[in-house]
C-alpha cells in the first residue's frame, strides 16, 4: 500500500500575507485569493485528477505549531489510519482528527517541521473546490479536470 499519493498542499507563514500574495501574483503569475490558490494535476489516484493548494498564512498563525518552521507540507494519503499505525510502530508521535474534508494527521520531521497527512473526503472537498467557478471562499480559476 502506498504511504503518500501526492501533495495535498503547501502552506507557509508571512509577515504580510497580502503583500506576499501580490509579489507571487506579479512575479510568478499565481492569482491567489485570500484563502490561497489551487493547482490542478492529472496523476491523482482518482480517475478525474486532483489539486494542490498553495496558501499564505499570517505570521502569527498557530496552525503550524509546535513547528517553528515557516512552511508546512500536506501529503495526500490513501488510508490514514493504517499509515498512522505504521508511523507509531516506527516510533513517530502522530495525532489525528476528522473533519468534513476528510481525516487529518500530524507528525514532525527530524528537523522539527510539522507535516500534515490528509485522507480526503473527496465528495465534501469537491463541493468546496469545484472544477470551475466559486468556492465558499470566493472565485477560483484553474483548468478543468481531465476526463480520460
Amino acid at each position: 500500500m502506498k504511504r503518500v499519493t501526492g501533495i495535498g498542499g503547501i502552506f507557509f507563514k508571512a509577515k504580510d500575507p497580502e503583500q506576499l500574495r501580490a509579489w507571487y501574483r506579479k512575479h510568478l503569475g499565481i492569482e491567489a485569493e485570500s484563502w490561497g490558490f489551487t493547482f490542478s494535476w492529472q496523476d491523482d489516484p482518482k480517475k478525474d485528477g486532483g489539486q494542490t493548494v498553495w496558501a499564505v498564512f499570517p505570521a502569527d498563525t498557530k496552525h503550524f505549531d509546535p513547528s517553528h518552521s515557516s512552511f508546512m507540507i500536506n501529503f495526500r494519503v490513501e488510508d490514514l489510519d493504517w499509515l498512522l499505525t505504521q508511523l507509531r510502530a516506527e516510533g513517530i508521535d502522530a495525532k489525528m482528527e476528522a473533519s468534513e474534508f476528510g481525516k487529518f494527521g500530524w507528525i514532525m520531521d527530524p528537523e522539527g517541521n510539522k507535516i500534515e497527512l490528509w485522507e480526503p473526503n473527496d465528495l465534501e472537498y469537491d463541493k468546496m473546490v469545484p472544477p470551475t467557478g466559486r468556492t465558499k471562499y470566493g472565485p477560483i480559476s484553474r483548468r478543468p479536470r481531465s476526463r480520460h
